[in-house]
């Protein structure tokens, strides 16, 4: 069956992105699917590991670019480097493991061998590359990388502004964010990782909209202990979705929760008195046993990084585009790097509740991102709404646009930024 939506009347893809709508076929059609990797994935900073990934020397991860294979590294000297998984000979990748630790990488298909920063250390029958080959030339290709705050970011592309450029009003966010080690530095915990038949906007939109929340989640509330519940009925509450500029955006669903070291003479909620308790009796001081509290449950918001990276209240969420109607994500649970083995527990308890893969919230938002890419596929014509909130706009105190908490405010911003870059001439 042929999926792909015809446009007719329309210079380009930027053309199908209005500012209160977008053309369905922005998730069918495959030859906008390829100019997305182009225009966008290879044209701007992509996130492709955090820093604890990649703990000590030899410790690597594999990752993409679009659909470009990387390797994040971390060398002897404890530098982290991204680097092309392609060997300079022939072209075969040089890593299959999705994490581990190493002391080299040696193509397996010709012996070529490369340290961990990537230089060309060794190749069988040297004596036949005599005055044709100089092995400085010849490594692995490194891609530009920069760090903030642990997070680790590669682009394609060397002329481009410095990721604190890219980031911008996102950073104070992030900042926010990595306090989920309840005093001690974030760490990831472990990752899953599931396909669904649907197009990688489809989640991009996902992670700041919280008007599906009571919908899509019925189950989860459910799930969970009245005083839980109410803190996730945040719809008609203070909340709000603010526009960070660059695509970047924040929904902030519990204001009250969003700097996890303010209030910590708050009382304990009776859902977490046992952690309390526990870590109480290991010795930790009041103080310390209210951060550690406070910070279990994760922020009170999602922030959305884009292209490709969610901090989504307690868990970082990468997404991968695969083809015009498949796309993978990675979930990877969070906790503090030396923490309390209860506080790192409970923490992946929580993660696998919502966002595990035999959790609540998982199947159900792949449930309901499958049916939007079968719908979109409906007809022959077609727009997909994201005007709400769209005439209760107020400015943050940051001076951002911002919306109330169920508005599509963040979407907006997104394709804003998704417009602008689909909108430059390839090669450009």
């Amino acid at each position: 069956m042929n999926t792909e939506i015809k446009v007719k009347n329309l210079n380009s893809t930027a053309d199908l992105v209005l500012e209160d709508r977008l053309h369905k076929s922005l998730y069918s059609n495959p030859e906008i699917f390829d100019e997305e990797l182009d225009k966008i994935f290879n044209n701007t900073w992509v996130w492709v590991a955090h820093e604890s990934e990649v703990p000590e020397s030899g410790s690597y991860k594999t990752a993409s670019i679009g659909r470009q294979p990387v390797i994040v590294v971390r060398d002897r000297k404890n530098n982290i480097h991204v680097m092309l998984n392609r060997c300079r000979h022939r072209g075969a990748t040089v890593c299959e493991g999705k994490t581990g630790k190493t002391k080299a990488f040696t193509c397996p298909y010709h012996g070529w061998g490369y340290g961990l920063d990537g230089s060309l250390r060794a190749l069988p029958k040297p004596e036949e590359y005599e005055n044709i080959l100089d092995k400085a030339e010849f490594g692995l290709v490194k891609v530009r990388s920069e760090s903030y705050n642990g997070m680790v970011f590669a682009t394609l592309k060397d002329d481009l502004e410095s990721l604190d450029e890219h980031l911008g009003g996102a950073k104070k966010w992030i900042d926010l964010f990595v306090k989920q080690g309840g005093g001690y530095p974030l760490k990831t915990l472990g990752d899953h990782r599931f396909r669904f038949p649907g197009n990688w906007k489809i989640q991009l939109e996902n992670t700041t909209d919280a008007y599906h929340f009571p919908i899509v989640h019925k189950s989860f509330i459910a799930s969970v202990d009245e005083e839980a519940a109410e803190v996730f009925d945040f719809l008609d509450g203070e909340g709000y979705v603010e526009d960070l500029g660059n695509g970047h955006s924040v929904m902030v669903m519990i204001p009250e929760l969003v700097d996890l070291e303010e209030n910590l003479d708050e009382p304990i909620p009776e859902r977490y008195a046992d952690l309390a308790k526990s870590l109480a009796d290991e010795g930790h001081s009041d103080e310390e046993v209210r951060r550690l509290v406070r910070a279990v449950g994760g922020s009170g918001f999602n922030l959305n990084l884009f292209p490709n990276i969610a901090c989504s209240m307690a868990f970082f969420r990468n997404l991968v585009p695969i083809s015009a109607n498949e796309t993978e994500i990675h979930h990877i649970a969070i906790g503090g790097k030396g923490a309390p083995e209860a506080f790192n527990q409970k923490r992946m308890r929580l993660h696998e509740h919502f966002q595990g893969p035999m959790g609540f919230g998982t199947p159900d938002d792949g449930e309901a991102w499958e049916r939007v890419q079968a719908g979109s596929i409906a007809g022959t014509d077609g727009w997909i709404m994201i005007n709400r909130g769209l005439s209760k706009l107020s400015t943050s105190a940051d001076g951002n646009v911002k919306g109330a908490v169920c508005s599509e405010t963040g979407m907006r911003a997104a394709y804003q930024k998704y417009k602008k870059m689909m909108s430059v001439e390839s090669g450009k």
